[in-house]
């Protein structure tokens, strides 16, 4: 089986060399304005996390079950299935670290590779799409009952609901 591996870009910015069109166009300005563009719903993600210390990303509130930190696990496992059932053509049902994958450290250092990990997952998930076959948007992702353009808009939504949780544990915790 040929594994399709993109190139990872440096930034999560567009890219001026290859543009693309119609649906894979709209896919990628969607990812990226819900990872760090601008969105007409309010911040989004990285910016929420702007300023975001370890303590308070490792915090939790009473009423919410995650920390924010624990969130960013959960965005970057997911990026990353996204990514990997389109490159890899195969069901993956969830990521290998689990739906929440656990925090262990909670030092600066871990945080820092937190956010690094879900930055490459996003930058990877573009990497995918620029190298996308229009004509497999349509196509049923393995295992699923939906097509890979479903799960592409998803994922930005994706971002979108938990930067509005993230946003939230900001004002409740600090």
């Amino acid at each position: 089986m040929h594994r399709f591996v993109p190139d990872e870009p440096t930034s999560t910015k567009r890219s001026t060399t290859m543009p693309l069109t119609g649906e894979l166009a709209r896919i990628d300005d969607e990812l990226r304005r819900a990872y760090d563009g601008e969105c007409w719903h309010g911040p989004p993600l990285r910016e929420v996390l702007k300023g975001v210390t370890a303590a308070a990303a490792a915090a939790k509130h009473p009423q919410i079950t995650h920390s924010a930190w624990a969130l960013v696990n959960h965005l970057a496992a997911w990026v990353g299935v996204v990514a990997n059932r389109i490159t890899e053509w195969r069901p993956i049902t969830e990521p290998d670290a689990g739906d929440f994958p656990p925090v262990i450290d909670t030092n600066e250092v871990a945080w820092a590779a937190a956010l690094d990990d879900l930055d490459r997952q996003h930058r990877k998930l573009l990497g995918v799409v620029a190298g996308l076959d229009a004509a497999k948007l349509d196509a049923t992702v393995p295992g699923k009952p939906y097509p890979v353009a479903v799960m592409l808009h998803g994922t930005a939504q994706h971002y979108a609901y938990h930067a509005g949780q993230i946003a939230l544990l900001k004002k409740l915790v600090g």
